[in-house]
């Protein structure tokens, strides 16, 4: 995701303000794409696409759930490349820098389509519309609910059940939690304009690790014993913490393979099929790295860490669990939807 706080669509040093606390633009396009077709869009096979890129975390909670449920067939996507101007999000590593389905350069001609006049942030996951090429949205916390509870009809045969209606009061608190102070903790410690607001979210970002480090000692998942909307949600952003928080944004009291049960937790997750095949740290450090110029003017990006790790046995097992539930694990990715080789771990 890209917001005009979060994420500006710039290269050129519009992410820090100086003094200030990161504040983070949570104002979504809201429109949903439902089972009944409430808001104006239905659920439609083909109809849609979505456009993500596999550097942000939060499109990456899109690109897992779309795998896991098995909706490749139903709903096609675009990957953006792992930089971007002032403007917008590119198809850079489309032939000819087109999508080759929309047949745009940039994310941003959906948003004009639809709203020509639109001045909030060009922001990935985006979902579009297809036959009239107008972005529907790009409300990411509710795109992976509504891919798990709206478009059930399409669902490979399965499918995990990632937003199970008895779990789902606990899924919202712990997700909540894990967004305010880690999900979005990291960006408040790398964006902050004062020492104050960084040691703040620094000391917050760390509290909450130390909590979900005691709360999945003796348990594989965050909620109940499967795997839901909870971890995907933590996982985008363990997956990104040594290769990019711990160094670019100074989340730097220890790194994520020196908390023993995170780790391993990552692992086991990375391990899983939909999880750790999404991941291309190659893009992930050239994004922050890259485009982040005024907290990284040289643009250099680093050649480590050693990625050999999250490929070591966890031992998590034993903590019992099932991780697709009454589900089965999703097949390989798609021909053209893998993390191209030399990129993962």
């Amino acid at each position: 995701m890209t917001d005009r706080t979060a994420e500006p669509q710039s290269t050129e040093g519009a992410y820090v303000e100086s003094g200030a606390e990161f504040t983070r633009d949570t104002h979504y396009i809201p429109t949903r794409i439902t089972a009944d077709g409430r808001d104006g869009y239905p659920v439609e096979p083909g109809r849609y696409r979505l456009v993500a890129a596999r550097a942000c975390p939060w499109a990456n909670r899109a690109i897992i759930v779309r795998r896991l449920l098995g909706l490749e067939d139903v709903l096609s996507m675009g990957l953006c490349g792992p930089t971007h101007d002032k403007r917008s999000w590119t198809f850079d590593l489309d032939p000819g820098g087109l999508d080759p389905v929309l047949k745009i350069p940039r994310l941003q001609d959906a948003y004009f389509a639809r709203f020509p006049d639109y001045s909030r942030g060009i922001t990935v996951p985006a979902i579009v519309d297809v036959p009239t090429g107008q972005v529907v949205t790009n409300d990411y916390p509710r795109i992976t609910l509504d891919l798990s509870s709206e478009w059930t009809r399409y669902h490979r045969d399965g499918a995990p059940d990632l937003y199970p209606e008895p779990l789902r009061d606990e899924i919202d608190e712990v997700a909540d939690l894990v967004f305010r102070d880690v999900n979005n903790g990291v960006y408040r410690c790398g964006f902050a304009g004062s020492q104050e607001a960084y040691e703040s979210a620094y000391d917050r970002l760390f509290a909450r690790l130390d909590w979900l480090e005691e709360r999945l000692a003796d348990r594989r998942y965050l909620v109940g014993d499967i795997i839901t909307e909870a971890d995907v949600r933590l996982f985008t952003t363990l997956a990104r913490f040594d290769a990019v928080y711990h160094g670019h944004f100074k989340c730097n009291r220890n790194k994520l393979d020196e908390m023993p049960t995170l780790w391993s937790y990552a692992r086991d997750l990375f391990q899983t099929p939909g999880f750790g095949d999404t991941i291309d740290f190659t893009q992930i450090k050239q994004h922050y790295y890259i485009v982040h110029t005024d907290i990284n003017p040289t643009q250099i990006v680093p050649k480590g860490p050693d990625l050999s790790g999250w490929l070591t046995p966890h031992g998590r097992e034993g903590l019992g669990g099932r991780p697709f539930g009454d589900g089965t694990p999703p097949p390989p990715p798609r021909p053209g939807e893998e993390v191209p080789a030399g990129h993962g771990a």
